[in-house]
């Protein structure tokens, strides 16, 4: 038995909210704060909850949202008109604040440049301006160790760090492990709040070149092995999350004790 029960919500809920700031926290980073009277009503379990992201493509596109119907969604999705249907994309909570009668929630984009230029969610995360609307589909939890788990193993590259920061926040006091994370470069490391027992190593890849996701698997594989009551929890870049299973697989972790999950594909 998970000591962390399965948390996506059976009636999963949209919230609408808007753009309030949004600014650079790192050369990598940009956060875009949204707030609504909604939002404080958002049922925020730490870790790595997770939701899926909607925004208009454009100003005059207007907004419009899939219904959604239990667990729902996708084919209300589709049905709208591909000109009036918003941009959809999954992310982590950064940060939550109930504030009186509305909340703030955080979002930590990567910025991604193609060709020197941004697309997608990382154009937006900069574009963004205050009253912008928005919109979250709760998804709940990922992270499920078992109850007899002993230590933690987390790995992930910059799309994971949200997670593995929340993560890590939310630990027991007493938890013991290793946290991998590789991010693009020196200035995007910060400080994380961390049980004492867990070591954090940051791998930036600062202009090497090298693939994503390579730094953090030979950082992995130099970590001791693990006891077969650890828990790993890897994800980011589709290669790692699935490298990094196989690798701690074959050091003889049972599969059924690693969460791994690919949040994009190089």
């Amino acid at each position: 038995m998970s000591s962390y029960p399965r948390l996506m919500p059976a009636e999963p809920r949209m919230f609408t909210a808007q753009v309030v700031r949004t600014e650079r926290i790192s050369p990598s980073f940009q956060r875009v704060t949204i707030a609504s009277a909604e939002l404080a009503e958002f049922d925020w379990r730490g870790l790595d909850h997770w939701f899926r992201l909607f925004f208009p493509l454009a100003p005059d596109a207007g907004f419009r949202l899939p219904a959604v119907e239990g667990r729902l969604w996708w084919k209300s999705y589709l049905a709208i008109p591909d000109e009036q249907r918003p941009h959809c994309s999954n992310y982590t909570v950064a940060g939550y604040r109930r504030l009186g009668d509305h909340a703030e929630l955080d979002i930590d984009v990567v910025l991604h440049w193609h060709d020197d230029r941004l697309t997608g969610v990382a154009a937006w995360s900069v574009a963004a301006r205050p009253g912008g609307p928005v919109a979250i589909l709760d998804q709940g939890v990922l992270f499920d160790p078992p109850r007899d788990t002993t230590g933690y193993l987390l790995v992930a590259d910059e799309s994971g760090l949200p997670a593995i920061r929340g993560i890590l926040r939310d630990l027991p006091p007493d938890a013991v492990g290793t946290a991998i994370i590789e991010v693009p470069a020196s200035g995007d490391v910060t400080g994380v709040q961390a049980p004492d027992g867990v070591t954090v190593h940051w791998v930036p890849r600062d202009e090497t070149g090298e693939l994503v996701g390579a730094r953090a698997l030979r950082a992995l594989e130099e970590v001791a092995t693990p006891a077969a009551s650890s828990y790993a929890f890897v994800v980011g870049e589709s290669s790692l999350a699935t490298q990094g299973r196989r690798t701690l697989h074959q050091a003889g972790l049972p599969k059924e004790r690693i969460t791994f999950s690919g949040f994009w594909k190089a």
